[in-house]
């Protein structure tokens, strides 16, 4: 039987989605900068390119979490 979802579940899903993120980002940018340092600047800037994406991603993740409180 499926798992039911209610808002609350959903919003705490999310907040945890946006953590998980938050935490890989500050690892991107800690490896984008050793990569840079060491010469692979092509991949430097595109691990930098993937960190922005993940901002992005958390920022609609942030969104879709503030609609929940806003169907009441």
């Amino acid at each position: 039987m499926p798992e039911e979802l209610d808002k609350d579940k959903l919003s705490h899903l999310i907040s945890h989605w946006i953590e998980h993120n938050e935490s890989h980002n500050k690892s991107f940018v800690e490896w984008a900068q050793k990569a840079k340092k060491d010469g692979f600047l092509d991949a430097s800037e595109e691990i930098l390119e993937a960190a922005k994406k993940v901002e992005e991603a958390n920022e609609h993740l942030a969104k879709a979490k503030e609609g929940l409180f806003h169907l009441d």
